[in-house]
C-alpha cells in the first residue's frame, strides 16, 4: 500500500526559509490532490494549502498567504511546501494529505496521510 513521507522540517531563526516535500511511494501522485496541514502544541491540525492534480489551482489559509507556495512535480511523485518569512506562530509538526478529487480545507477530506515533519521557528 503506497504512504506519503514529509520531509525538509527543521530549526530555523525567524525570517529564514523551509522547502517541504511530500512523497509518494507506491502510488501515483498525479491522481491526487494533495494538501497541507499543520498541528502546533496543545492546538488541533489546521488548514495550511492545497493543491490540484495539475497544480493548475492552489488555495492558502489566510494566515501564510504570501509567505508559502505550493507546488508539484509529477514526475518526481512530489508535492512541495515553499516557507518563507517563517514566524515563531509557523511552529508546528507539518503533515500532507492526499485524495483522488477533495482539494478544501477539511481535514476529514483527505484520506491518505503522512507522518509529519516538525518546523521549529525561534524568534
Amino acid at each position: 500500500q503506497g504512504q506519503l513521507v514529509e520531509s525538509g522540517g527543521g530549526l530555523v531563526q525567524a525570517g529564514d526559509s523551509l522547502r517541504l516535500s511530500c512523497a509518494a511511494s507506491g502510488r501515483a501522485l498525479s491522481s491526487y490532490t494533495v494538501g497541507w496541514f499543520r498541528q502546533a502544541p496543545g492546538k488541533e491540525r489546521e488548514f495550511v494549502s492545497a493543491v490540484s492534480r495539475n497544480g493548475a489551482d492552489t488555495a492558502y489559509a489566510h494566515s501564510v498567504k504570501d509567505r508559502f507556495t505550493i507546488s508539484r512535480d509529477n514526475a518526481k511523485n512530489t508535492v512541495y511546501l515553499q516557507t518563507d518569512s517563517l514566524k515563531p506562530e509557523d511552529t508546528a509538526v507539518y503533515y500532507c494529505a492526499a485524495h483522488p478529487y477533495y482539494s478544501g480545507t477539511l481535514l476529514q477530506g483527505y484520506n491518505i496521510w503522512g507522518q509529519g515533519t516538525q518546523v521549529t521557528v525561534s524568534s
